[in-house]
Order: C-alpha cells, then structure tokens, then sequence
C-alpha cells in the first residue's frame, strides 16, 4: 500500500525517498525549477522550487526535501509566488539578460518565469558590466556567456554527474562565483571533450551552440527526431532545421538508449552534409586514370563482376571484407552473411578496434 501526503489540500500518493518536486509532479502539479537535472543529486540552488510546508519554519526547495507521510504541502499560495517572483528578480539584476540579443530567447526557463510573474522593472541594481566575466568563445564549438549565467549548477551537474567527464565545477565565491574548468581555462585548454551536454541542459543563454548563432530562433525551426547515424548506439536526435537545413542537433532527453546525452560528433558534426566536397553520385576509374561519374547501378554491377572474375581465377578466400562500426547490428549481419554463405569465405571483419 502507498504513502501519502497532502498536496494542496489533496491527498496524494508518494514513494518512499521521493521528494516534493517529484512527487507533486506525479500527482499532476508542475512545480517550475532552474537547477533540478533528472539523474543528478538534487541541490536546491536555485529555490525557485520553494513551497511551504505545515509546520516548517521557512519555505522549502521541492526538489531536495523528501516527502514524509501526511506532509502538507502547498504550492499556490501568495508567499510561495511572491518568493518566487522575487528570485527570478535576483537572477535578472545577477547579470545582463537582454532577450532581444540572446539566442536562448524563446527558449529560456528564466524568461519565461519572468513573463509570468509579469516583470518589466527590476527593484534590484543590475550588475556592473565591469563586474562580469569576459565571454568566452575561443573552442569552435560552445560559447560560454557569463552575463547570463545564474550559478544553477546544472552544467556542473551534467558533466560531472550524467556524462562524468569532470571538466568543469563551481569556483571562487560571493560575488566572484564562477563555473569553471581546471584552472579556471578557456574550454579548449581543459579536459573537455565537447559532449555539448552542459549546452543542452543550460536553462539560460549562458551556453550557446557557436555554430548555431543567428541561424534560427526556437520557433522558427522545425523539429525532426532521428537517429544519430555516426555509430551503431542507436542515440536519438533533434534535427533543428530551418529553411530545409539543419542549424542544431540537440539529444531527445526522454527517449532510451541516451536520455538525452550526445558525443561531440552527433551533436556538432553535421555541417559535412552541407560541404562542397561530398561526392554525390559513385565514381568509376577510368584506363587514363581519372575518374567518370556513374549509376548506382553501373557501379554495383561492376564491383560485382570483378568479385566473380577474381572467384573464378583465385577462389574465394581472395576476397576479404570489413564491416563499419558505424553500421547498424542488421547491416553488419548482412555483411557477414554475404561473404560466408554467397561469396564463401569467412574473411569478414569489423573495424570497432579503431
């Protein structure tokens, strides 16, 4: 049988050691956040998750307090907004965060609790321009906006966390508060190996994709879900494209086999498409030594002559073959079923090693 707790007056089921955020969200209440990242430990950073809670001396971060057994919990109240509204006013005054120029607008968690709270003048003093860090964009793949970061944490999370590969991490303190890599470098001087995911999960524009910049706004571009085709993991994608041509690939956080996660080629490595050097139709070697373009169909069929013509003189173990490790499982079985039960041979081989 169930725990419950009451939330808003109803009572709702819980599981033991879930906390408020997700278990309010089971239940069918939608408790906003900035620094929550599902798989990481949760670390209340932000409070913009902040409820109150009968009998507790001051409001509580949903996110990183459990649910007890009748617990009352309320999520709608004037003191649980009026916080609310005045953190999303801290965060604004934390920096610079004019939406007209950032490329996360229309996409941006703070921007969009800053239109619901109705905020259009800030009672706290921006930030000095001379008190925020330098933008960083020197890697040819992420820029790294400080005026628009909010220290949520979620990029430190995400790569220490979800892709463990521990390049960046929370430095300085007070008002010097950072994210920063191992001695505090430029990303391409540290050990990170552009997996993007701190991009993916940033609920701001403080971490943009540079390639990207300018090529589209989130509501000009059209999503297509694919799959990645640089390996045979099988990763799901985004394709953001606009105008016929993809200006982003982000992962599809929710679908199996990676929750989101992307390496540095699935994410980044997509403007090849577009390149002028990509051959478009197959090439046959011409006795002069230059090369014609051919059908598919011209093509096959003399690869396929020439694999009978050297059978017939050498036998079959002359031919050896190698499947992709880019490959899907089924292409590669075909491959190997090729050469062993229609050429005959059990040279098959795959190139996984490099």
């Amino acid at each position: 049988m169930s725990e419950t707790f009451i939330l808003n007056g109803k009572e709702t089921p819980f599981t033991p050691g879930q906390m408020i955020l997700e278990a309010a969200r089971n239940g069918g209440v939608d408790i906003p956040t900035m620094c929550y990242l599902k798989g990481a430990a949760p670390t209340g950073a932000c409070r913009i998750c902040c409820v109150e809670v009968k009998g507790a001396r001051s409001l509580m971060a949903a996110c990183s307090t459990p649910v007890a057994s009748g617990m009352e919990v309320f999520t709608d109240t004037e003191l649980v907004h009026r916080s609310r509204k005045m953190i999303v006013e801290f965060m604004l005054s934390s920096g610079r965060h004019n939406c007209l120029l950032c490329e996360a607008n229309g996409n941006c968690k703070l921007q969009d609790l800053a239109y619901f709270y109705k905020i259009t003048k800030l009672q706290f003093t921006e930030k000095d321009e001379k008190d925020i860090y330098p933008t960083e964009d020197q890697n040819p793949f992420i820029v790294r906006d400080f005026s628009r970061c909010i220290l949520c944490g979620r990029c430190v999370q995400a790569c220490n966390e979800v892709m463990v590969n521990r390049a960046i991490t929370q430095g300085y303190r007070g008002a010097e508060s950072k994210i920063v890599t191992g001695g505090d470098s430029p990303y391409n001087e540290s050990e990170c190996v552009f997996c993007g995911h701190c991009v993916e999960v940033c609920p701001v524009g403080a971490l943009t994709e540079k390639k990207a910049k300018g090529l589209g706004r989130p509501w000009e571009v059209q999503k297509i879900r694919t799959t990645c085709p640089y390996c045979g993991v099988g990763c799901q994608q985004w394709l953001h494209v606009k105008d016929g041509k993809i200006v982003k690939v982000t992962g599809v956080e929710e679908a199996e086999p990676n929750q989101g996660r992307l390496c540095v080629k699935g994410r980044f490595a997509y403007d090849f498409i577009y390149s002028e050097d990509r051959l478009k139709t197959p090439l046959i070697r011409k006795e002069d030594g230059e090369f014609r373009e051919a059908s598919w169909d011209e093509a096959l069929d003399l690869v396929a002559s020439r694999f009978k013509e050297i059978i017939q003189k050498d036998g079959p173990d002359a031919l050896a073959g190698v499947s992709c490790a880019r490959s899907l499982n089924e292409d590669s079985y075909q491959m190997q079923k090729l050469f062993r039960a229609v050429i005959g041979t059990n040279n098959i081989d795959h190139c996984a090693r490099t």
